[in-house]
């Protein structure tokens, strides 16, 4: 409750009743404090220390076999064409139906996942399980060193 001080007319003090807002100020500025130092805690990493793996690398065959999905959705063996209906056909004749070799398959940035995945279908059809997908190596070095296959 609070007093007015100016002077009455009749020399009594008169009961004000606006709120005192002072220490409701109080108490918001203690919680923003509160949760500006909190804020930050809440949001730490969780640190894990992951083991370093000690497989050896596999050997990389003398003349790997890259299966090529274009942009236009075309399919390359090596370098020719083939139609996916013939897919099956051409990688027996060039694994001399071995299926047990490595297919490379490397797609074009604007391919879609369903699409890539339509091929990788193809391939486990065919027999071919053995299935590498080919990227660009990220060396940390930015745009300015250009890719690295």
């Amino acid at each position: 409750m609070g007093v007015s001080l100016k002077e009455p007319q009749d020399g009594d003090l008169g009961e004000v009743s606006d709120i005192n807002v002072t220490p409701f100020i109080d108490v918001i500025l203690v919680l923003l404090i509160i949760f500006m130092v909190a804020a930050p805690l809440s949001t730490v990493d969780v640190a894990v220390d992951l083991p370093v793996s000690n497989a050896q690398p596999q050997p990389r065959p003398d003349t790997p076999m890259f299966l090529t999905v274009k942009g236009d959705l075309t399919l390359a063996l090596g370098n020719d064409p083939v139609p996916r209906e013939a897919l099956q056909t051409a990688l027996d004749q060039k694994t001399n139906r071995d299926r047990e070799q490595r297919v490379f398959l490397r797609a074009d940035g604007s391919v879609a996942y369903s699409e890539l995945m339509n091929v990788m279908n193809l391939l486990r059809n065919a027999g071919y399980l053995k299935i590498a997908l080919v990227g660009l190596e990220d060396t940390g070095q930015g745009a300015a060193a250009g890719p690295k296959p």
